[in-house]
């Protein structure tokens, strides 16, 4: 597969200092990852990209939102996203991405593709559950959470002493024999 052109910066030509990059992130970006989660995506990326005589300083922010399906409910809804990473990237002998937040790339590289980054940054900005809010405020009216509401267990009303088998009591006598 041939990297997102659009994500492509090519650093050699950039002046020292600080340099702005906008995307706007839709459902075409996941198809490339093959990642088909999302029912549909709006969500902007502002890189703030910063040249500096021996390295490079990335710092990633994204907001908007992500219409997914409800993991209770099979309901789609739109989830906010937002968050920010910081990425360096050092210039060495060989390739290295072994580490969260520092690339290095080898001395001769000239530009770098920033689509993986933006990806990731997407993705591990989702919560880990997703609810409808309709679920948590109860304002959702769904077949399926009133199947599930009529399948949640029924609550046990608590032991009182005349539900309490009479061998017990002889037992909780040798307790308190002493």
């Amino acid at each position: 597969m041939k990297p997102l052109k659009e994500y492509t910066i090519p650093f050699i030509g950039l002046k020292v200092g600080k340099h702005h990059f906008d995307y706007q992130i839709d459902k075409t970006f996941f198809e490339y990852f093959e990642y088909d989660d999302f029912n549909d995506v709006n969500v902007k990326t502002e890189l703030l990209f910063e040249k500096k005589t021996t390295l490079l300083e990335l710092h990633f922010e994204i907001f908007g939102h992500v219409n997914v399906n409800c993991d209770l409910t099979n309901e789609p809804y739109d989830q906010s996203v937002e968050g920010n990473f910081k990425l360096v990237v050092k210039f060495g002998d060989e390739f290295n991405d072994e580490f969260e937040d520092i690339l290095i790339i080898p001395h001769g590289e000239y530009e770098i593709n920033v689509a993986q980054y933006v990806y990731e940054l997407i993705i591990l900005s989702m919560p880990a559950k997703r609810i409808h809010p309709g679920v948590e405020d109860g304002t959702l009216n769904s077949d399926i959470l009133k199947k599930l509401e009529e399948l949640k267990p029924k609550e046990q009303k608590e032991n009182t002493s005349e539900d309490i088998d009479p061998r017990w009591n002889t037992l909780k006598k040798l307790l308190t024999d002493k």
